[in-house]
């Protein structure tokens, strides 16, 4: 299936890299630290989620703005080694010029560019949890991103592993393509759902981009 766009929008953990062991060695700990419980922890999502929504979710709001700094302490340090190149990422993007994507993460700046660092990524813009007032599955990221990129929400295409992205990027007025790098295929609601990045590629031409893939 072929699909026509103007600009290419990534999801960042579990669509371009995935740090999902680093994730959860860290979020066990920072839940110890704050004597969370694990029956309360495990009824919380997250993936694909700012971390000061997951965090509102489990603690007062006197604590969050501390609890928040050092799961992001945590993180970053984890990076080194704990970060994956996900299969077909390299070559795709390095056949998309500058200006015709864009990383947009439910992560902060500072961890979101350390993964991408860690994993030997370049990226030309990016729309991070301080950018936004709303996450995932709002559209507000993604209808920032294609503002910061000068595209039209319709020409632009979202990649995503995670069923609030892919809602986000449908709210937003973009066509979508789901990854099974972290749900069943039955879990993603998507124009187009492929096994990675490897199942996809692109042309760039005069007019725009075109992607086909093998889903």
């Amino acid at each position: 299936m072929n699909l026509h766009a103007e600009a290419l929008l990534f999801d960042n953990d579990g669509t371009l890299v995935s740090s999902m062991e680093s994730v959860h060695r860290c979020w066990t700990r920072w839940a110890r630290e704050y004597e969370i419980s694990e029956e309360e922890f495990a009824r919380v999502e997250l993936h694909g989620r700012p971390a000061a929504e997951i965090i509102a979710e489990l603690l007062p709001a006197g604590v969050r703005a501390e609890a928040l700094a050092r799961i992001e302490t945590l993180e970053v340090e984890d990076v080194a080694g704990g970060v994956v190149l996900l299969p077909g990422t390299k070559d795709l993007l390095s056949a998309l010029p500058a200006g015709r994507w864009a990383v947009v993460t439910s992560a902060t700046r500072p961890l979101a560019e350390a993964r991408l660092r860690e994993a030997g990524i370049d990226f030309p813009e990016m729309v991070a949890a301080e950018d936004i007032t709303r996450g995932k599955p709002d559209p507000e990221p993604f209808l920032l991103a294609a503002r910061r990129l000068g595209v039209d929400p319709a020409r632009c295409v979202v990649f995503e592993d995670a069923p609030a992205g892919l809602a986000a990027g449908r709210a937003a007025g973009m066509r979508t393509v789901a990854l099974t790098t972290t749900h069943a295929a039955a879990d993603l609601d998507a124009d187009v759902v492929v096994r990675d990045l490897s199942a996809v590629s692109v042309q760039v031409e005069d007019g725009g981009l075109t992607i086909g893939t093998d889903g």
